[in-house]
């Protein structure tokens, strides 16, 4: 069974526009399922033999009806070379499709960006509406023209415990597609299979320590959708793993990490404020996908539930995984706002035409509802008096559960399982 990715769209769309399109996310997130819609031909680089083969002829590999699909390119890097090379030569639209789950051994070996002839698209795990588990009754392009179609849902089938179960079991398709007693069990094995590299060809992974790894994921996740510096990560690092850790160690471990494409930072947004406020820069800790962090911290539904802190923590990092997805498909980016006077915004989606909404993330229920609505109110005017940036197109809080409604004065209350982009 395969279920439609809005990634879609986006690659249809780089086919028709560039020579090459490069999709590139974490393992198992169905980059390659969903690739194989579109190629004449294909060759996945997932044997020693097949890797030792390219790396000899990269050329060959490239041969066969277009789009060539080249599975797990990374591998033998040469052939981002060789693919620029062809389309100097050869240049036509929706030659090649590459797909990689993390960057190549050896970057020297890329001799150029591919800028114009190569298009990058990421690809993250599913949303909820990618897994047919929002009922996507309320849309993000509808908000950004004026809600017309919002609709009153009281959405009284929708629970923090199926809440926790879908942040623990993410959005890996494997999973998404299981049934549900079985499902956290599987990504529990992703988990585990992620940091062995015994048998690696890439040697930069294959030198790196496993638990060291994980005990940086750890650190991670204990400092999830907060701004924590660096130096705080390592400390904690030290702190609870009895170790000495270096800057210069941690920064080649968490290169390894970004280039598996398992961390995922929300930048800073720096709107012009004219105003003696200093804008605080520091990203945001998250991930590409929760259940990584439930994983590294061996965290359950069932302690998620009887830890409302963590929960809200974990959450906000969940909700930025379907905004970030949703974001893509609207051609929007996502980031968030935090200032030295204790203003915030857990994330503002900017569109490509300067409209953009802002947001707060709560887990639910009246009181943090009403102070996710009082932030952005606040925020809101901070922007319109100081700055000068025009208005939100609409303010929003984003919740785990309850209903779908609107504030008098304009305000949208969401839960995360009726939203779609």
């Amino acid at each position: 069974m395969y279920y439609q990715r809005l990634i879609e769209k986006e690659i249809e769309l780089k086919l028709r526009t560039s020579g090459a399109v490069v999709v590139a996310g974490p393992k198992f997130c169905g980059k390659t399922t969903t690739c194989m819609l579109y190629q004449k031909s294909f060759v996945k680089l997932n044997t020693k033999q097949a890797i030792a083969m390219a790396r000899m002829n990269p050329k060959a590999v490239l041969k066969g009806e277009t789009p060539r699909l080249v599975d797990e390119w990374q591998k033998a890097p040469d052939l981002w070379n060789q693919v620029k090379d062809d389309l100097d030569f050869d240049y036509q639209f929706g030659k090649y499709i590459l797909t990689g789950s993390s960057t190549p051994a050896d970057k020297t070996e890329v001799h150029h960006s591919g800028a114009g002839r190569m298009t990058p698209v990421r690809m993250r795990p599913m949303s909820l509406w990618e897994s047919k588990e929002s009922k996507g009754t309320v849309s993000l392009s509808d908000l950004f023209t004026g809600g017309r179609n919002f609709p009153l849902d009281m959405n009284t089938d929708f629970t923090l415990d199926d809440v926790a179960f879908l942040m623990c079991r993410g959005g890996w398709p494997i999973s998404v597609l299981a049934p549900k007693e079985i499902a956290i069990e599987i990504t529990k094995n992703y988990y585990n299979g992620l940091f062995v590299f015994e048998d690696c060809e890439n040697e930069r992974f294959r030198n790196k320590k496993p638990e060291v790894l994980k005990m940086i994921i750890r650190s991670y996740a204990r400092h999830i959708s907060t701004e924590a510096a660096i130096s705080t990560i390592i400390a904690d690092v030290r702190q609870n793993n009895e170790r000495t850790m270096d800057t210069k160690t941690f920064d080649d471990y968490m290169e390894a990490l970004k280039d598996l494409y398992i961390l995922e930072d929300l930048q800073a947004w720096n709107p012009n404020i004219r105003s003696k406020t200093s804008i605080r820069s520091t990203p945001t800790r998250h991930f590409v996908d929760t259940s990584i962090a439930c994983r590294a911290l061996g965290i359950s539904p069932e302690d998620l539930k009887k830890d409302p802190e963590s929960f809200g923590l974990f959450f906000e990092d969940f909700a930025v995984r379907d905004l970030s997805v949703y974001a893509n498909a609207l051609r929007g980016t996502v980031t968030h706002y935090r200032d030295n006077a204790g203003l915030e915004c857990d994330a503002v989606l900017h569109l490509e035409d300067g409209r953009w909404g802002a947001i707060e993330i709560k887990l639910g229920g009246d009181e943090r509802v009403k102070e996710g609505i009082k932030s952005l109110r606040t925020f809101r005017n901070k922007i319109i008096e100081k700055s000068e940036e025009k208005a939100p197109d609409f303010l929003m809080v984003l919740t785990a559960v309850g209903g779908a409604y609107q504030t008098e004065d304009g305000v949208y209350i969401v839960p995360i399982n009726l939203l779609k982009p």
